[in-house]
């Protein structure tokens, strides 16, 4: 090879392969974003927490059957909104700064309200919800002692999946990081949520160490910090509505 073609095989390199670097961390850092933010909003300790609460008296198959119900219709959900967000923009005539802006709002909502250390209502289920769980348990262990019947799993659906780990921020969420994303860049978003949802099922599943571990001064700080988290990125979707909305640049 000639000192020309090598300097030209070099020239091309510089310009080729910086490209695909640069490109590979721009998919890195969207994978990474969309896990933060999806951690930040489900927070799988508090989840578990939750979760806990909730399952409280039922047998470990039970608890294990309900924590797989929850994770697979919260995965579905986030998957139909986030696939077919372009098509629910088209159908109700939203623009996607109008979204931007809305479920920035929320989800600094959430978060600001996560730093207080006050429970968001779109975060976590109601007392009526956890009250109707309670009574289909209560009625369930009279009916049937360590059996599972679909009383101890209706908790799988609500408040579990909805609205505690799909509630309406984390469908924001998931709309906003999908919206005007490539084919790559909407399955790394989606395998990020279920990389998250694999790590919430064992929080839910090793719950009572975790809580024991952590103590409940370190799931105070640790929920402060996920809402500090959760309220830049809504702020940061916020700005990006603006700018989208008034043409800024």
């Amino acid at each position: 090879m000639t000192a020309g073609a090598a300097g030209l095989g070099l020239g091309l390199g510089s310009r080729v392969f910086p490209f695909q670097a640069a490109q590979r961390v721009d998919y890195l850092h969207s994978f990474g974003l969309a896990f933060m933010a999806f951690f930040a909003m489900m927070n799988p300790l508090a989840s578990a927490a939750v979760f806990l609460g909730l399952t409280e008296g039922v047998g470990r198959d039970t608890e294990r059957a309900v924590a797989r119900k929850s994770l697979i219709v919260t995965f579905i959900i986030v998957v139909v909104f986030a696939v077919a967000g372009k098509l629910i923009f088209e159908l109700f005539g939203i623009t996607l700064p109008a979204l931007r802006l809305a479920g920035g709002a929320l989800v600094a909502m959430v978060g600001y309200r996560m730093v207080q250390g006050t429970p968001s209502s779109v975060q976590h289920p109601s007392v009526s919800d956890r009250q109707s769980a309670t009574q289909a348990q209560v009625a369930d262990a009279a009916a049937s002692r360590g059996a599972i019947n679909h009383a101890q799993l209706d908790v799988a659906i609500s408040p579990l999946a909805t609205p505690l780990l799909a509630g309406p921020g984390t469908i924001a969420t998931a709309m906003n990081l999908s919206a005007q994303a490539d084919p790559l860049r909407l399955g790394l978003t989606l395998a990020a949520f279920a990389l998250l949802c694999a790590i919430t099922y064992a929080a839910f599943m090793n719950g009572h160490a975790l809580l024991r571990w952590v103590g409940q001064s370190g799931m105070n700080a640790l929920t402060r910090i996920m809402g500090l988290i959760l309220a830049v990125i809504g702020a940061q979707m916020m700005i990006e509505g603006i700018k989208g909305a008034f043409n800024l640049g």
